[in-house]
C-alpha cells in the first residue's frame, strides 16, 4: 500500500472527518484551513489555497498568485483536543514550485544541503510558556485558580503545580495520543509558568512538533479559562520563557553523534567537530540573536547587569553572554553531557523553522572554517562584573531588537540561511521597532508626567 492509502486507512480508524492544513507565517504562528476529509487527495496533490498578502512576511502583494499548502503525510497528527480532526504540517507552493518564503520549505533546503554533506541535525526543545488571564480592561495576570502560586521561588513547587495538574495531564495525554514520547512536566521558575518535555528527534520533526505543541496548549488552556502565551517576558518581575534547544549533529549514514569524544582534553566529552560548531555559533551570535529573540519583548529577558537578577526568584536563568561551559546554566551554551549541547539564549517566541535553519548554518560555518571557541568557562558568570566580562573578551549578546537586526544586516551567512525571508524579516522587525518606539508606556507616564 502507498503511504497515502495507509494514512487514509488510519484516518478512517481514528474517525477523522476534517483536516487542518497548517503552515506558519514569518513569526512562526500557525495558519490553517479546515478541509473535509473527502478532499484528502486534493490537499496532497494540489494544496489548500491561501492569499499570501493576508499573512505576515510571505513576500506577496494583493496581485500575487495563490500560495498552495500541500500537506506532508509524515506529519499526520490527531488533534487530541477536538473529536474527528487531524493536523498535517504543509509546505507552500506557488505556480507549482516550492515557495522560498515558506519557513518550512526554506528549512528543508538547509537540511537538504547538510544531508548532502553527510550530516543530520538532531534537536530537542524546552517549550516554556505561561498560563495567564486577561480581564475586560486588558489587564493580564497569572492563571492561579487556587490562589496558591505565590512563592518567590515557585519552581517545582507541589502546590504551584497542583492547580495546573488537570491542564498538564490533558496536555501530556494528548501528546501521547499523537505518538510523542513525553517524559516530564513541571512548574517553572516563574509563577504561572510551565514546561512539558518530549524526546529528541530530527530538527524538522522537532520544529513541526513545537508548532503543534503551541496549538495544543492554546486549546487545553482555554478549557481551564486560561491563555497560553509564548511571549518571552509577560511580567517584568518574573523569569522569562525560553525555548532552549538541545542538539547535536549526527552522521547521516551511521547516525553516530559527531559531537562526542570521550578523550576530550577539557573533559566535556566534546569532539573537535563540536568545538568548531560552537565556534561558528559564537562568530554569528550577534546576528543569530535577531532570530533567536525576534521580538522587542525578548530583550527584556537577556539583559546584563541587574537584569540577571531581576526576577522575584533571584535569577533570570537567561544568558546575556556569548560563552560556553560544562553543566552550568549561567552560560549561553551548556554542555549537559558528552556530545550534548544546550543553547539557553533561545526565546520561546522564536519561529523554530527560521531559528534552527540559521543556527545549523552558523554552526556548520564554524566547522567549515575550523573556528575555535576558546576554552570553556566553568565558573558562575553571574558573579563577574561587566568590566571583568569585557576584560576576558567575552562578548555580550545584543541588548535590543534594533541592535540585533543591525548585526543580522551585516551577516551574510545567517542571511543566506534564511534565503529571501531575510529581507522580509529585517523589514518586518524594523517596522516593529518603529511601532514600539512610537508608543508611550505607563512607565513613562508614571515617571515623567509630573517630573518637570
Amino acid at each position: 500500500m502507498t503511504k497515502r492509502e495507509d494514512i487514509r486507512r488510519q484516518m478512517d480508524k481514528d474517525g477523522i472527518q476534517y483536516i487542518l492544513v497548517q503552515f506558519v507565517d514569518i513569526n512562526g504562528a500557525a495558519k490553517c484551513k479546515m478541509v473535509p476529509v473527502r478532499h484528502f487527495d486534493d490537499v496532497i496533490d494540489e494544496g489548500a489555497g491561501f492569499a499570501g498578502a493576508a499573512v505576515l512576511g510571505m513576500g506577496q502583494g494583493p496581485h500575487s498568485h495563490d500560495m498552495l499548502a500541500r500537506i506532508d503525510l509524515d506529519t499526520y497528527s490527531v488533534a487530541p483536543w477536538e473529536t474527528g480532526v487531524a493536523r498535517f504540517a504543509a509546505d507552500l507552493f506557488v505556480d507549482g514550485q516550492p515557495y522560498p518564503y515558506c519557513p518550512r520549505q526554506n528549512f528543508k533546503r538547509v537540511l537538504g544541503d547538510a544531508k548532502e554533506q553527510g550530516y543530520i541535525f538532531n534537536v530537542g526543545v524546552e517549550p516554556e510558556h505561561f498560563l495567564v488571564t486577561r480581564d475586560e480592561k486588558g489587564k493580564v495576570a497569572i492563571w492561579d485558580p487556587d490562589k496558591l502560586d505565590t512563592l518567590s521561588k515557585p519552581c517545582y513547587d507541589f502546590k504551584g503545580i497542583s492547580g495546573a495538574m488537570g491542564y498538564l495531564r490533558d496536555l501530556m495525554d494528548g501528546m501521547t495520543r499523537v505518538g510523542w514520547d513525553t517524559y516530564q512536566s513541571d512548574h517553572e521558575d516563574a509563577n504561572g509558568q510551565y514546561e512539558v518535555n518530549f524526546v529528541y528527534s530530527d530538527a524538522l520533526t522537532t520544529a513541526d512538533r513545537f508548532t503543534f505543541f503551541k496549538m495544543m496548549t492554546s486549546q487545553y488552556a482555554k478549557k481551564y479559562g486560561a491563555i497560553s502565551t509564548y511571549m518571552a517576558k509577560p511580567f517584568a518581575d518574573r523569569t522569562g520563557s525560553g525555548g532552549h534547544i538541545h542538539y547535536h549533529v549526527a552522521d547521516a549514514k551511521s547516525g553516530d553523534n559527531l559531537f562526542t569524544d570521550m578523550k576530550d582534553k577539557q573533559n566535556l566529552g566534546l569532539s573537535e567537530f563540536a568545538y568548531h560548531f560552537i565556534g561558528g555559533i559564537f562568530a554569528h551570535a550577534p546576528a543569530l540573536c535577531a532570530i533567536n529573540s525576534p521580538t522587542v519583548n525578548c530583550y527584556k529577558r537577556i539583559q546584563i547587569g541587574q537584569g540577571l537578577f531581576g526576577s522575584r526568584s533571584g535569577f533570570n536563568w537567561t544568558p546575556a553572554f556569548v560563552s560556553y561551559g560544562d553543566n552550568n546554566r549561567t552560560q549561553m551554551i551548556r554542555c549537559a553531557g558528552p556530545g550534548h549541547l544546550e543553547d539557553r539564549s533561545v526565546s520561546s517566541a522564536t519561529n523554530p523553522y527560521l531559528q534552527l535553519a540559521a543556527y545549523l548554518t552558523a554552526g556548520m560555518d564554524g566547522v567549515k572554517r575550523k573556528l575555535d571557541p576558546g576554552k570553556a568557562y566553568l565558573g558562575n558568570l553571574y558573579e563577574l562584573g561587566l568590566a571583568e566580562i569585557q576584560r576576558r573578551g567575552i562578548k555580550i549578546l545584543p541588548q535590543s531588537l534594533p541592535e540585533a537586526v543591525e548585526e543580522l544586516k551585516k551577516d551574510k551567512v545567517v542571511q543566506g540561511a534564511l534565503g529571501p525571508i531575510a529581507d522580509e524579516f529585517i523589514k518586518l522587525k524594523e517596522a516593529e521597532w518603529r511601532d514600539y518606539h512610537r508608543t508611550v508606556s505607563q512607565w513613562e507616564l508614571d515617571r515623567y508626567l509630573t517630573m518637570f
